[in-house]
């Protein structure tokens, strides 16, 4: 949910480490954050982070839950019961299992169990956690959305491509996504989201990243089809994945190569013309360090003025995470690119660390859900002081209601708000609803992760949304509550 040569001291001078999330444990401060998959329950209070951070407002004061007239304004009743029923089913273990069994088994061949699944599907989690099937059922959820005062980033739900053939098509369709927006309500889409690994395959994006580790390891290795880009390691990042020296890349993959640059150009281009800017999505360290070569690549090639137009994507439960981000954040400032980022908690934590494993070597992810936390809070806050500063933009996509609260009174100490657009909030759409309210009704700008495409197309993100909401259950059982609260309330007004 990749960087490169790294001087130590950085790191050293900048001390910033965020308190702990909480002093006892409750509720809130043991949300699972986005993305994030795995046993949350092994935390070693051994391990706990030592905590500088310190606040002149109350943090868990900042963002008002206790209102929730104020928090649901503009939800459609009918859409606080179908809400919080999905998100009961998705909570309930068992029926999760049955429904990823089903989807996986050979049932699905037979046409008319298949049809029944997807109707289900399509009227349920389909419904809850995508915008629709097509651009024209998703500019009513935009709509929609933009009503409730929170903006959009748009997700085509188009993922692996196999061939040059189904690149080019992820490219038309991401283009089509960008012109799309200009007849969206202003200012309502905050984003268009992009996947590398939809217009380059990723064969050949592992191939690059093996010859960029290569390269990490002997500066002095040779890569022609290089382009200029900000660091991609850091001291601390994982090398392993690759074991010998790679073979270069042959007259077709360097062909193949170029192609995906000219895709990645002509959708910054048609992002620049829209004034709409790119998210690229993150994926695993085994083809992550190309993923964020396209990425810094391009940014420096791509921005207006001194707005970034390229967001690249941070998984703060690796252990390099902040050392990685520091230091792309610094080269960039220095060759004067204006760099955004999305921040996330990561997606990959059981392949990360059977890979590693595999392999023998220690998992790239930290050891502890606190140890993500802090790494969370502190990449988050040294990039708050560094927009304060003037400098780079960031996405902070968390379901984590104590991360929400701590970034939050961080930027109301150094008065960014809602004037200032470099600081934005994300959450998935259909999840965390209570968090994104109140960071709206704080004053900053809250963006729902909007995947679209047809049902079948999408089913892998619904499949992977169920299983991370095993994860997510603080979140999801905090959102019902405030729900079945709001739902009491309307009740009783109408009965009065």
């Amino acid at each position: 949910m990749a960087n490169k040569v790294f001087c130590p001291k950085l790191l050293k001078n900048l001390g910033f480490h965020v308190r702990r999330l909480n002093s006892a444990p409750s509720p809130l401060s043991a949300v699972p954050p986005l993305n994030f998959t795995g046993d949350f329950n092994a935390v070693e209070p051994a391990q706990q982070i030592n905590t500088t951070l310190h606040h002149h407002h109350d943090h868990h004061n900042v963002i008002n839950f206790d209102d929730v007239k104020e928090l649901f304004y503009g939800v459609p009743t009918t859409k606080l019961i179908r809400s919080s029923m999905t998100l009961q089913m998705a909570a309930i273990d068992p029926m999760v299992d049955l429904g990823m069994w089903v989807m996986n088994s050979k049932l699905m061949e037979m046409p008319i169990f298949r049809e029944v699944m997807l109707g289900f599907v399509k009227n349920t989690f389909y419904e809850h956690f995508c915008a629709g099937k097509d651009l024209t059922e998703v500019r009513r959820t935009i709509t929609n959305l933009s009503d409730s005062g929170l903006k959009a980033m748009l997700d085509y739900g188009v993922e692996h491509a196999t061939d040059n053939e189904s690149c080019e098509q992820s490219t038309t369709a991401f283009i089509q996504t960008i012109e799309s927006t200009k007849s969206l309500p202003e200012s309502s889409a905050s984003f268009v989201v992009a996947k590398i690994t939809a217009i380059c395959t990723p064969r050949l994006l592992k191939r690059m990243s093996d010859l960029l580790r290569w390269e990490q390891k002997d500066p002095s290795f040779n890569l022609p089809w290089k382009r200029e880009s900000l660091p991609l390691f850091a001291e601390s990042s994982p090398v392993y994945h690759t074991c010998s020296k790679p073979e270069p890349l042959t007259v077709e993959e360097e062909r193949d190569l170029q192609l995906a640059h000219e895709r990645l150009g002509k959708i910054c281009e048609k992002c620049l013309e829209h004034e709409v800017p790119l998210l690229i999505d993150a994926e695993d360290t085994t083809i992550q360090p190309a993923i964020d070569y396209f990425a810094y690549s391009a940014a420096i090639k791509y921005h207006k003025h001194d707005q970034p137009l390229i967001f690249g994507t941070i998984q703060a439960y690796l252990k390099d995470a902040m050392e990685r981000m520091v230091i792309a954040k610094k080269a960039a400032e220095k060759m004067g690119v204006p760099m955004g980022f999305k921040l996330v908690r990561g997606a990959y934590m059981c392949s990360e660390k059977e890979l590693a494993s595999t392999l023998g070597f220690k998992s790239p992810i930290h050891d502890s859900i606190e140890q993500t936390h802090a790494c969370f809070n502190s990449c988050a806050e040294f990039m708050i002081e560094e927009i304060a500063n003037g400098s780079g933009a960031v996405v902070l996509a968390t379901h984590n209601i104590e991360s929400g609260k701590l970034a939050a009174t961080k930027a109301i100490d150094l008065g960014i708000k809602n004037e200032r657009q470099n600081l934005q909030f994300a959450q998935l759409y259909g999840m965390a609803d209570g968090l994104s309210f109140g960071l709206r009704n704080a004053g900053f700008q809250v963006s729902k992760y909007l995947p679209f495409g047809p049902v079948e197309q999408i089913m892998h993100y619904l499949m992977r949304r169920a299983e991370e909401n095993r994860g997510m259950l603080s979140t999801s059982a905090f959102d019902r509550q405030l729900m079945r609260k709001e739902l009491s309330r309307r009740f009783e007004v109408a009965t009065s």
